[in-house]
């Protein structure tokens, strides 16, 4: 990308670290090969041992934030800044940083795998975006050339790995303290069919439209264990286009109960009368949330079929807060990372308002 732009506009593009002690240490060979793999590309830029320059004046510049910070703020005219591994960057660096980004039309891209949500890159850009900031959540999913070789890496791992290694490895999931994990040693991943013994199905809906999915689960009960055997979901879905999306992936859904969030009495509403008639809000209560938690632990285990990929990555990062000065791990669950198993609640809904599994009174 920065190569491109590069190629189609003179620019001057800064591409930093934390700490960098030799050129071998920056993306100067990232970008070498990116060149390199395009005959227009590599006739149009001059590569060396330390720099890289364009036929149109484009120049790349290689400096760490660490023993640079002075000089790169008395640089002039960064149209681009790429910050790399920038979870490593603290806060007085990006706070001498920002500010030397001013050009018009400037872009500063922050490249980093989310170790903690108090990481100052993740805090700053992420959690609280300024103007015109995006965030894109990338993983091996999204790359069309990820090589079988290490996706059988990647299938071994979640076998052997604790689910908190795993995603964050993985799946982009913060480094969580497997102690804070709400379902930590509760779950497991396994295919499995349904049996006709067991009650159910159930299933849940939740809501959304921009950045969070609308998304739904079927599951099922039975031998002391939830079994979640499918999920559906996707951002930016349509509410006339929701009930086809469902019936597409999760077969006679239109034919059971489906519970979903009260708070959108209207879309509920509107599903009823177009494809999906069975659908009830849920009532909420104080505790709901703690209730519902309390009652999937309830069970022997939790088990995910793999295909729901969604569902695992949430069971495996769903999380306790973290005091930040003590690490003390808080009653308070962290609101995030929590989608699947808002609809898992949703749809185990009457069991959990009796506060007692099928057939057993709570005394």
């Amino acid at each position: 990308m920065a190569a491109i732009w590069g190629y189609t506009e003179k620019l001057r593009i800064l591409c930093t670290r934390e700490l960098q002690v030799s050129i071998k240490d920056s993306m100067h060979a990232e970008l070498k090969n990116a060149i390199a793999s395009q005959p227009w590309l590599h006739a149009h830029y001059e590569v060396g041992e330390a720099f890289i320059r364009g036929k149109n004046g484009t120049e790349f510049i290689f400096k760490g934030l660490r023993h640079n910070i002075s000089s790169i703020k008395s640089m002039a005219k960064i149209d681009l800044c790429i910050v790399e591994e920038a979870a490593d960057v603290p806060k007085e660096s990006w706070q001498a940083l920002l500010p030397t980004i001013r050009e018009k039309k400037s872009e500063i891209w922050a490249i980093y795998n989310p170790q903690s949500p108090s990481d100052p890159v993740d805090h700053m850009f992420r959690q609280n975006p300024p103007p015109r900031c995006m965030a894109v959540e990338l993983s091996y999913k999204d790359n069309p050339w990820f090589p079988p070789e290490l996706d059988e890496q990647r299938q071994h791992d979640r076998e052997v790995m604790s689910p908190a290694d795993y995603a964050w490895i993985w799946e982009g999931a913060y480094l969580t303290n497997s102690d804070a994990q709400v379902f930590a040693n509760k779950f497991e991943i396994m295919s499995f069919e349904p049996s006709e013994a067991w009650s159910g199905p159930y299933y849940g809906l939740d809501f959304g439209f921009a950045a969070d999915p609308t998304a739904a689960v079927k599951c099922w009960i039975g031998e002391d264990c939830l079994w979640i055997e499918q999920e559906a979901g996707k951002a930016r879905l349509e509410l006339d286009q929701t009930a086809i999306f469902l019936m597409e992936r999760m077969r006679d859904i239109d034919k059971y109960v489906i519970r979903a969030d009260s708070a959108r009495p209207e879309s509920i509403s509107y599903l009823r009368r177009n494809g999906l008639p069975n659908m009830q809000p849920v009532k909420k209560w104080a505790g709901s949330v703690e209730d519902g938690i309390a009652y999937i632990k309830s069970f022997r285990k939790v088990v995910i079929h793999p295909r729901c990929e969604e569902t695992i990555k949430e069971f495996s990062v769903y999380s306790y807060k973290i005091d930040r000065y003590s690490g003390d791990i808080m009653p308070q669950v962290i609101d995030a990372n929590n989608h699947y198993i808002d609809c898992i609640r949703y749809a185990l809904a009457p069991m959990i308002s009796k506060k007692g599994k099928p057939g057993i009174r709570a005394l």
